[in-house]
């Protein structure tokens, strides 16, 4: 690479990775723990790239991009950001930033991402609209997982088109706050966002009614696997009326919609019209990892000023990792709330979670699936509802590792944790060489505790 890269950032290991890397790879670097001194030198022309945290001691990064864009146009602003919910994504896209990418982020990933950055430094870039009415923070869309930023990343490029798009997941995962977002973050936000079920549409001046309401704004349609034949084909004529407030069409299923027009429920015409972008929104039990963020966040919500703050045991936060969680992000808001009200210490026990989780409906165990799923074929059906999120794009590059790291590192835990830390165990058990092992547990972070085997 060759060019001058810009990092801000308030972590000194952060910016010291960075500068190594980039130095390395033959960039020039200027890095700094203060949004001023970055806003200085954009100001004075330096740097060809700008890598810059959120949120800093003297400032919000997404807050300094209008004027980073108003000083020097085209110059790209790669953001990084441990606030890995929705809404830093959404912000980030809105204010027009070269690029994004959470905490903790992929060295080898960021920087392919900046030197595509350098080769394109002269991109244009148009003025930055913001619009503080539309902040919704309260969003429980939050998740580090990548399955979650990849979702993140789709919404963040199609709020701002007229595409209809399907939202696709089991219930409770939330699909209707997915559209809304795409609501509340469009061009369209000033204008009405309904929601509407077959019933309203069952006569025929149902969709007369319906486009009355929405007034070229956003219409969600719920569930539109279970629409009637009669009804799909009404909702199809519906887009095909041309007009100056034509709305945008959303539309949410519990299941594959593809699948359903290919066994003849859904019209292919309907299929084809709604299928603009498709968003599939994971079940809770194949993103564990974010149950304890999500966990968190709930808790905070529902403090008030006569309770002490409440968070998860260690013990409580794996039962709700073990849980299958038929009612996915909606049963753990649920039950958070129902924990926070009874839960008598700072620290909710494992107890309590067993408690609260008993009178859940279907408390099956996460790994009562391994009896009815091959790995392969569970790895395959990740896979294609990863590509499926990226609608017509390509993921990022890189896959090929990091689909290696996300499952090597849940085997080595295991299979530490199965051979009660015993490194050399472990390394017989795996059938690598212990110096791998070792190296292996260091790159990936992992933590070695002993204690009772669990086989």
């Amino acid at each position: 690479m060759d060019g001058t890269v810009l990092v801000a950032d308030d972590d000194r290991t952060i910016r010291t990775v960075l500068t190594q890397a980039l130095t390395r790879a033959g960039c020039k670097v200027h890095a700094t723990s203060s949004l001023t001194t970055l806003m200085r030198w954009v100001a004075e022309g330096k740097g060809d790239v700008v890598i810059s945290d959120v949120v800093m001691p003297d400032g919000n990064g997404l807050e300094m991009l209008p004027k980073i864009a108003k000083d020097r146009p085209g110059l790209p602003v790669i953001v990084i950001s441990a606030q890995n919910t929705i809404m830093t994504a959404i912000k980030a896209a809105e204010a027009e930033a070269y690029d994004y990418l959470p905490k903790p982020f992929d060295l080898p990933d960021l920087m392919k991402r900046t030197a595509r950055a350098l080769e394109r430094s002269g991109a244009p870039r148009r003025a930055v609209q913001t619009n503080d009415a539309a902040d919704r923070d309260d969003l429980p869309l939050v998740g580090r997982t990548p399955v979650m930023q990849s979702l993140y990343r789709v919404v963040a490029r199609v709020m701002n088109t007229d595409l209809p798009v399907l939202i696709w997941g089991e219930s409770g995962t939330g699909k209707s706050l997915i559209g809304k977002a795409i609501h509340d973050f469009s061009d369209r936000r000033n204008l009405p966002f309904v929601t509407i079920t077959s019933a309203e549409l069952q006569d025929i001046e149902g969709p007369s009614r319906v486009l009355a309401r929405v007034r070229g704004g956003t219409l969600l349609i719920d569930e539109i696997g279970d629409f009637p034949e009669e009804i799909q084909a009404r909702i199809a004529r519906m887009m095909d009326t041309p007009g100056e407030h034509a709305p945008r069409f959303l539309a949410t299923s519990q299941s594959d919609l593809a699948a359903a027009m290919k066994a003849g429920s859904l019209r292919r015409d309907l299929y084809y019209r709604l299928s603009g972008a498709t968003l599939h929104v994971p079940a809770l039990r194949d993103r564990v990892e974010d149950i304890s963020l999500l966990a968190a966040h709930f808790l905070e919500r529902t403090e008030s000023g006569n309770t002490a703050p409440r968070a998860l045991s260690d013990g409580a936060a794996k039962v709700f990792a073990n849980y299958q969680w038929p009612g996915n992000v909606r049963q753990l808001e649920h039950a958070m709330r129902q924990l926070s009200l009874t839960s008598r210490a700072p620290e909710i026990t494992q107890a309590e979670a067993e408690q609260v989780l008993g009178a859940q409906p279907d408390p099956e165990p996460l790994r009562a699936q391994a009896n009815t799923e091959k790995l392969g074929a569970s790895v395959e059906r990740h896979l294609r509802r990863y590509f499926d999120q990226h609608g017509s794009m390509l993921p990022p590059p890189g896959l090929y590792a990091r689909i290696l790291r996300e499952i090597e590192a849940p085997l080595i835990e295991i299979a530490l944790a199965a051979t009660a830390g015993n490194q050399a165990k472990c390394a017989d058990l795996l059938g690598i060489n212990r110096n791998t092992l070792r190296k292996k547990i260091t790159d990936l972070d992992i933590e070695v505790t002993r204690g009772r085997k669990m086989m």
